[in-house]
Parts: structure tokens; C-alpha cells; sequence
């Protein structure tokens, strides 16, 4: 086994691989650093949101962090609320709670078994891996060498799109970092115009919360499709009964264009396309994995954004808000592209290129909110330990620019090998599994990179 282990990275995906660790009986006592960058342990910014506006998009009864216990967030909400239901949309600070508390048990368990678990609240600054064991760097000169380090980064802070100038960036008015402002944000009168990039979950997050601060502020959200994410059934309808055969006929032809046809077809013959598209979420890393480059960029230009759509899905509760405030004229949807963006003396002025005309339009805002879904490019992140390891070619960029490129079990891949004792879980794995954002994937991840790291 590995007894020195380093996990950077301090939100639900380094906390769940600390729990696992610490969960297992083991011969010798641990050494583990958990480099949390300053953030409060475990939260990160999925689950940092202090408003229970913000909902979790998967029910209650999936969400426990450990892969043998599932359910185990519901019976922590059902101790302090026994009326919670499984089918629930919880929010999404209650998670965090949730996972404090977890972090918290294990902490105490790694104290009664010897264990010596240090949460540090620093960024790393370099990691130097090599056959033998890992070195990290921090503040610039303090050095530590650990036998094996685990990259549990989360999503990387969004870069401004193209066409936006360093006026726009000055004058505060882009936002770039939606979950801060939204932090900071305090009630207002105004008649604020906001504008939003993006039609996925976050955007919707930003408009919900937003809307109820800043009660006379008006929303223009714009997007290459100009459509709102699916929305969950109420209640949870029966497994889709012809999985095994779905499955099946895709592994048998690894085509997407043949994919997308029996997907079609199977939908076309179910009562709910939900259970279909449901069905596939435990399978869904392995077919990724059988797709060769060429139709991985298939769907990537073509089907991505309709996957997305029907896959991460709004809280019912959630689209009725959202619903409201377009009945209600405070929010419009549009389709089509930002071609540019210019500072005025009244604020911002996008100029938008709608899906089907020639003419472009000028849309003018006193903000502009950026929110085009999860940023994992390693390739133009601005993230100091990236970027020292992209440039020191300890890792490389998957082909796609989606994370980093790892095996499917999350050794680190450089110069066509792994390395032995460098891993990587959560976020930075999109390009090796596709599906790897979310607490069902993780804690998945999480139970077999520690089966690993104890066996080491």
C-alpha cells in the first residue's frame, strides 16, 4: 500500500476519496495531506452556495458519498427532517452540510485508528511526479514527496470568451465568476438588464437567485440552441426494461450515427424518454470508451448539446420559477451567436448574431453574466499547477480539450505511459469518461482509486 498520500484539491471529490481512505481497515497507519486551496473542506464551488434556491439536480436517495452506501445522504436529511422524501430536490447547501459532517466522522475515525490526516489550506504550487513517488511544491519553496498524489481539481475557473476586450473585463460589468457574484449579490430595486451567456444549469441557477434579489431585473439568455435543460419527472417512474438489449446493440456497433438511431427508436417505444436515457448512465463511460476519435468528435459537434440537455435535467421546482419569470416577461431566451462585445458609456453592448437570420442584432446590458458550462481545458486554464504541468509535460490535454488525458481508471498519462503513482478523479477525467461530473460517478471513482492506493 501507498502510506504517504497527497489529495489536492478541496471539494466533494477530494473529501470523498479522504472518506474512503479513512474507511477501510488497514495494516498500517496513513499519512494524507489534503491540499484544500483555502475553501472550506469538501464544499468547493458546487455545493459552496449559501441560497436554497440552488437545488440539487439528482434526488435525494442517489446522493450518499460512499458507492456502498448511497443513501446515505437521505438518512442524514431524514434525521433532521423525517418528511424528506428519496424523490426529493434538495438544496444544494444542505449537501454541503452533509458533507462536512461526513468529512468531519472521518477525521475522527483516522484519529482513533492512528492515522495522521493533515487539511492543509493551501494551493500546490508544482507536482513533479517520477517512478518512485510524487513531489509537491507550495508557497514557492516549502517541498514535500508523498508515494502516490491524487489531482481532485474540480471544474477550472472559466476563461473570458473570445471578443471580449480588456475594457469589458476592467469595467466589472462581465462577470466571469457567476457563483461569486451571486455570493456578494445584495437586494436591489434597480431595473437591472442582465444579460446571460449560457442556457445550461448554472445559467438557470444565476437567473433564479438573481431574479429574486434584484426583483425588477430583467434576463436575456442567450445560447447556440437558445433551449432551457430538460426537466425531471415529479416522481420516479419504472427502469427502462430493455437496458441490457440497448446496451448490448451499441457495443456490438460502436457508431454514434447508429447510436443515435436506436436511441431514437427505443424513445419512440417507452412512455418517458427518461427512463431511456437513465438507463444508459451506468454504461455510459464504457461506451464512450468504444467510440474511436472520429465519432467522438461526431457527437461532441453534433449531439453534445442535446445529450447535455436531456441528461442534466432542472429540479421540477426550478422550472417552474423559470417558467414564471418568462410568463412574466423578465426572462427571453434567444438562439445564436456573441460576435463581439463593447464598453459604452451605458454599459455593455453585445452584438448577437441570431440562428437563422443574416441580419445581426445589438443588445445592450448594464451585465453581462458568463455561464457556458463546466471549463476542464487544460490546454488556456490559467491555473498555476496546470499549467506548470502541462509545461513540464507531466500531463497533456485529452484530444478534445475536456480534462486531462488519464487511463479510465485515473492513472495520469504522459508521453503514451502512466504514471504509477499519479492519479487523477472528478472533472479531469470528461475526456476519458465523459460522464464524470457527478456524486454517483465520483463516488465510484473514489472506492476503486482507494481499492488502488491501499493495494499499492
Amino acid at each position: 500500500m501507498f502510506r504517504r498520500v497527497a489529495i489536492i484539491g478541496g471539494g466533494a471529490a477530494g473529501a470523498t476519496l479522504l472518506s474512503e481512505l479513512l474507511e477501510r481497515p488497514v495494516s498500517q497507519p496513513l499519512h494524507l495531506d489534503w491540499y484544500t486551496g483555502g475553501a472550506t473542506p469538501g464544499r468547493g464551488v458546487a455545493y459552496g452556495t449559501r441560497s436554497e434556491r440552488h437545488l440539487l439536480n439528482v434526488r435525494a436517495a442517489s446522493m450518499g458519498m460512499f458507492a456502498n452506501r448511497p443513501g446515505g445522504f437521505l438518512e442524514y436529511m431524514q434525521k433532521r427532517d423525517p418528511s424528506i422524501s428519496g424523490t426529493d430536490f434538495l438544496p444544494r447547501c444542505w449537501y454541503g452540510d452533509y458533507l462536512e459532517g461526513e468529512i468531519a466522522a472521518a477525521l475522527a475515525r483516522a484519529r482513533d485508528n492512528g492515522h495522521d490526516v493533515r487539511i492543509v489550506p493551501y494551493a500546490v504550487d508544482a507536482v513533479v511526479p517520477e517512478n518512485d513517488g510524487v513531489t509537491l511544491l507550495l508557497q514557492g519553496e516549502t517541498t514535500t514527496r508523498v508515494e502516490a498524489a491524487v489531482l481532485a481539481l474540480g471544474a477550472l475557473t472559466p476563461c473570458p470568451l473570445p471578443g471580449v476586450h480588456d475594457d469589458v473585463l476592467a469595467s466589472g460589468r462581465y462577470v466571469t465568476l457567476p457563483w461569486q457574484l451571486l455570493a456578494d449579490a445584495q437586494p436591489d430595486m434597480q431595473a437591472h438588464n442582465v444579460l446571460v451567456i449560457g442556457l445550461g444549469l448554472t445559467a438557470v441557477d444565476v437567473i433564479v437567485e438573481l431574479a429574486a434579489k434584484w426583483p425588477k431585473a430583467h434576463f436575456t439568455a442567450i445560447s447556440r440552441h437558445g433551449m432551457l435543460p430538460e426537466v425531471h419527472r415529479a416522481g420516479t417512474s419504472l427502469p427502462y426494461e430493455d437496458t441490457e438489449d440497448l446496451v448490448e446493440s451499441m457495443r456490438e456497433v460502436p457508431d454514434i450515427r447508429y447510436w443515435i438511431h436506436v436511441l431514437r427508436d427505443a424513445i419512440e417505444h417507452t412512455d418517458d424518454w427518461r427512463r431511456v436515457v437513465d438507463s444508459l448512465r451506468p454504461y455510459t463511460a464504457k461506451l464512450w470508451g468504444l467510440l474511436q476519435h472520429d465519432d467522438r468528435a461526431r457527437f461532441l459537434r453534433h449531439a453534445r448539446w442535446a445529450w447535455e440537455r436531456a441528461r442534466h435535467r432542472l429540479p421540477p421546482q426550478v422550472a417552474c420559477s423559470i417558467k414564471a419569470l418568462e410568463k412574466e416577461g423578465r426572462l427571453q431566451c434567444l438562439r445564436g451567436h456573441m460576435h463581439s462585445i463593447a464598453l459604452t458609456t451605458q454599459g455593455l453592448r453585445m452584438v448577437f448574431a441570431p440562428k437563422g437570420e443574416y441580419a445581426e442584432r445589438v443588445l445592450d446590458a448594464d451585465m453581462i453574466i458568463q455561464s457556458v458550462g463546466l471549463e476542464t481545458d487544460v490546454r488556456r486554464t490559467q491555473h498555476t499547477l496546470l499549467q506548470q504541468m502541462m509545461t513540464n509535460g507531466h500531463i497533456r490535454s485529452d484530444p478534445f480539450g475536456l480534462g486531462i488525458d488519464t487511463t479510465p481508471d485515473g492513472r495520469v498519462l504522459h508521453n503514451g505511459t502512466a504514471w504509477p503513482r499519479l492519479f487523477a478523479m472528478g472533472s479531469m477525467l470528461r475526456g476519458t469518461l465523459w460522464e464524470s461530473t457527478a456524486i454517483p460517478e465520483i463516488r465510484q471513482q473514489a472506492r476503486q482509486l482507494a481499492d488502488h492506493i491501499l493495494a499499492g
